[in-house]
């Protein structure tokens, strides 16, 4: 009996000592979620973008450019002397409005006010941050943003909705030098 017993503590201890196997997911993801959600993002970039060339086409008289930041834009009032572009730090003053792709305004420059900017040093939103970076003050550009130039999925939580690509008027007032640059 000892040794039945004996037998069965040895093959219970020698049993219960092994190693600890890896947990399986409960699910498994293939992927698919953010493969689908590429091509929703490829579709959308690609309607913006005609509706985009489709204004530009229905205005020839201005000469569009495209910047390296992914919008469009052209001068309405261009400074030709050498004043400087803004460099981070620079406080940017500036007014601007704010219109949906068909011209209707969703924010009036009376509405926004004139702006103080610390350029890279607050928040805003890309497209507009990239474009100031372009001015030079007493100039007035015409800018063409695709939605996620703008204010992309979210919006901004009041007139803008999801995904909506904007037109900005914005005229730069003043660009005052960082005194540590």
């Amino acid at each position: 009996m000892n040794k039945l017993l004996l037998t069965f503590s040895l093959l219970t201890l020698v049993f219960s000592c092994k190693s600890p196997e890896a947990r399986r997911p409960i699910s498994e993801s293939s992927g698919s979620f953010i493969k689908e959600s590429v091509e929703r993002n490829k579709e959308l970039y690609a309607k913006e973008q005609s509706s985009i060339e489709a204004i530009m086409q229905q205005n020839p008289e201005h000469e569009y450019l495209a910047s390296n930041s992914g919008f469009w834009y052209y001068y309405n009032t261009k400074e030709n002397d050498s004043l400087e572009k803004p460099d981070f730090g620079d406080i940017v003053n500036f007014d601007y409005n704010v219109k949906s792709l068909n011209g209707d305004f969703i924010y009036t420059k009376e509405e926004l006010k004139t702006q103080n900017y610390a350029m890279d040093k607050q928040e805003l939103f890309t497209g507009l941050r990239e474009g100031l970076k372009l001015m030079k003050a007493g100039e007035t550009v015409t800018f063409l943003f695709p939605s996620q130039k703008a204010y992309g999925y979210y919006g901004d939580n009041n007139k803008i909705g999801t995904s909506i690509p904007l037109i900005c008027e914005v005229t730069v007032n003043s660009i005052t030098q960082n005194q540590s640059n």
